[in-house]
């Protein structure tokens, strides 16, 4: 394969870093490739541009099945960060909560926003929710369903009941939880649902919007009808299509799930046997099956991500940022973490590309640079 200009060589080696990004499954590269010859503008009304908006809609309607929607109640986006923002701040008028683990675009989003805790073992607390909702007038909720840096799921049907009695709407971020768990969003009780494509094999730059029927948010970007006029602008037809094929796929591999849990449980059986004194964050809660947040006191999870990457071996320490630096993960303080000891907690996430072969590569390079750490009175 040609490297791109300026592109640095292709490696190989365990890639554990799904939860950042997902590699570009073949099945969602060909169709890409192949909607290369779409020559038309999905808003244009001749036999071009009726192509490309087929197109379209046929990836509309795969997203829509995966979320278990009609495919009108799914909006097309940039990202899954656009689409928090787009949740987030369509509807003027209504004061936000916001669990205290939720990605920094939902936290970031709102500013203003009221927080509620979680639990020890990084649960929603819905006591406080319910407290936070009593504490005002009409409230937007948003819960993840799957937190990105400890794979804990979230009692989004409960805090949708919550906030319904209260009279408020609830936003799930379940960008995370895609692919992953099986996903219906009239189930969840969810009014607004968030989707990213490169999440479940697809390709970046390209997420959704799912609307509880009869909810209009205010448009995110005005100028051309694109979107039932709530994004105006020309569709990313390669992306969308993309993002249709991954979530086909993701859909049939549901049944897959059950061995990513068993690779990952074998994962840190391992880890902690041979050494004890790390811990699972959330191993007390029930966790999607791809996701292990591994902790070991006293080594910085910087120096293991940097440690292991010498090694070949991709994981990261709390969530990407766009800096490329680790910042101190908000998701364990709040479980209840002190700074110093959710500094050494890396994050190990499976996907499509995982195998035995992956997970003893990864314990390998652990533990030996573990046992250095430790030897040297890390």
């Amino acid at each position: 394969m040609t490297s791109l200009p300026g592109a640095p060589p292709r490696r190989t080696g365990a890639y554990l870093d799904h939860n950042a990004t997902t590699p570009l499954k073949p099945e969602v590269k060909a169709a890409m490739t192949q909607a290369m010859d779409l020559v038309g503008n999905p808003s244009s009304v001749h036999a071009f541009g009726r192509s490309a908006r087929r197109a379209v809609e046929e990836a509309r309607a795969a997203v829509a099945a995966l979320a278990g929607v009609r495919p009108g109640q799914v909006l097309f986006t940039g990202s899954g960060t656009e689409a928090n923002n787009f949740a987030l701040r369509g509807f003027a008028g209504r004061r936000v909560l916001t669990s205290a683990i939720e990605h920094e675009s939902v936290l970031a989003a709102r500013p203003d926003a009221g927080r509620f805790g979680v639990t020890g073992d990084g649960r929603a607390d819905l006591g406080q929710l319910d407290r936070g909702l009593a504490d005002g007038d009409a409230a937007l909720v948003s819960l993840m369903l799957v937190n990105n840096e400890t794979g804990v799921v979230q009692p989004v049907p409960e805090a949708a009941r919550l906030a319904h009695a209260r009279g408020a709407l609830l936003h799930c971020d379940a960008v995370q939880a895609a692919g992953r768990l099986p996903l219906s969003m009239p189930d969840l009780g969810a009014d607004l649902m968030t989707l990213s494509a490169h999440k479940l094999g697809g390709p970046a730059g390209v997420g959704a919007l799912v609307l509880g029927e009869g909810l209009e948010p205010e448009a995110l970007i005005r100028g051309g009808g694109q979107e039932r006029r709530k994004r105006a602008g020309t569709e990313n037809l390669l992306g969308i299509v993309g993002f249709g094929a991954a979530a086909r796929l993701a859909l049939e591999g549901l049944p897959a799930v059950a061995d990513l849990a068993a690779l990952r449980d074998r994962m840190e059986a391992e880890a902690l046997a041979a050494f004890p004194q790390a811990r699972v964050m959330g191993a007390g809660a029930a966790r999607v099956a791809n996701t292990s947040c591994l902790l070991l006191p006293g080594l910085p999870g910087e120096t293991q991500v940097m440690t292991l990457d010498l090694s070949g071996v991709a994981v990261s320490a709390g969530s990407a940022c766009s800096s490329g630096k680790v910042k101190p993960s908000h998701v364990l303080a709040a479980m209840g973490e002190n700074d110093r000891s959710a500094a050494c907690a890396i994050r190990v996430s499976l996907g499509w590309t995982s195998d035995d072969e992956t997970v003893d590569r990864f314990l390998t390079a652990w533990a030996t640079m573990a046992r250095r750490a430790l030897r040297m009175g890390g």
